[in-house]
């Protein structure tokens, strides 16, 4: 089971490379038929420098640092969010357990 989760998740992974390197590729395309740069064109992905010794990286035209990455993580672990299907799983298990066991004494009631 392990290897089958490893193995997709590898193949999600190259997969996701993929696309953004076919969008960098379509990217360049467009440069090269229009001839000269467009600025309104941006790269799918670009690694650059930032301030001091920090790297800056732009994913669809957008820039991503460790700080913008840590921001959103410190909103995640404080977001105290309701999920409907976790809750909906939860109240199916205990009406099938509580079936089941009402079940059980009502046949355990009928051998005696």
């Amino acid at each position: 089971m392990i290897r089958f989760t490893g193995k997709c998740l590898l193949i999600a992974i190259v997969m996701f490379f993929g696309v953004l390197f076919g969008m960098q590729q379509a990217n360049s395309g467009m440069l090269d038929m229009k001839g000269y740069k467009d600025p309104s064109l941006k790269g799918a992905f670009t690694l650059g420098g930032g301030e001091g010794q920090e790297k800056e990286a732009s994913i669809l035209g957008q820039t991503v640092t460790a700080k913008d990455l840590e921001e959103k993580q410190k909103q995640l672990e404080q977001a105290e969010t309701f999920n409907l299907f976790s809750k909906a799983g939860e109240t199916l298990s205990n009406t099938v357990t509580d079936s089941a066991q009402a079940m059980y004494e009502w046949v355990s009631k009928l051998n005696r």
